[in-house]
């Protein structure tokens, strides 16, 4: 077959095209609490090692498909931070500004907490993802032993984190500074008005 007479994507005309992996945050966020559930403290730790990737950080780059191995690689780190020392998985609940909302101590939590607010503030501000405070933010919600966002939707959340439309950093600030009170309003609400259309 001359390259005349291939068909386009035919291997034998050498523009083989490649369909891009898809990204698979789930499946990381599995990957990451088997680590923990299995005891596998030397892939966590190697997890843990930020300026030197590894073979762990590969790994959890596979599951970024071919656009996001990085971002994904970065939350493996966050995810190994919080989980260091602990014997039980998290596959944590909520979005950043929610869990952001539980750092505090008894003189207040959230938006009551100075520190907690100085945290959050830095977090949305930035243009960048901002890894440094992010991960700030995971060690704070690991020494108030709260747990930390969702991994699966901190994950998606970054990948959108540049995406005007989805405002992911208006979104967390609004979570963070959104009374408890008008949460469990607002859930009551949705559950009478599904209650009357069923």
């Amino acid at each position: 077959m001359t390259t005349e007479d291939s068909e386009p994507g035919d291997p034998s005309d050498g523009l083989t095209l490649r369909s891009a992996l898809p990204h698979d945050s789930a499946a990381l966020t599995n990957w990451l609490t088997t680590l923990v559930r299995n005891r596998e403290y030397g892939t966590l730790a190697d997890l843990r090692r930020a300026r030197n990737p590894t073979n762990a950080h590969i790994r959890a780059g596979w599951y970024g498909g071919d656009d996001h191995r990085e971002l994904f690689e970065r939350v493996a780190f966050l995810f190994a931070i919080y989980h260091q020392g602990r014997p039980t998985p998290s596959y944590g609940h909520g979005r950043l500004g929610a869990a952001a909302r539980r750092i505090g101590d008894g003189t207040g939590r959230g938006p009551d907490n100075p520190g907690a607010q100085r945290l959050l503030d830095r977090v949305v501000a930035s243009r960048r993802i901002p890894w440094r405070h992010l991960q700030h933010t995971i060690t704070r919600l690991r020494s108030c032993d709260q747990p930390p966002p969702s991994w699966t939707q901190l994950t998606e959340d970054l990948i959108r984190w540049h995406d005007r439309r989805a405002r992911i950093a208006y979104e967390w600030s609004v979570e963070f500074h959104t009374p408890a009170a008008r949460k469990t309003a607002t859930r009551k609400t949705t559950m009478t008005r599904k209650d009357a259309t069923t």
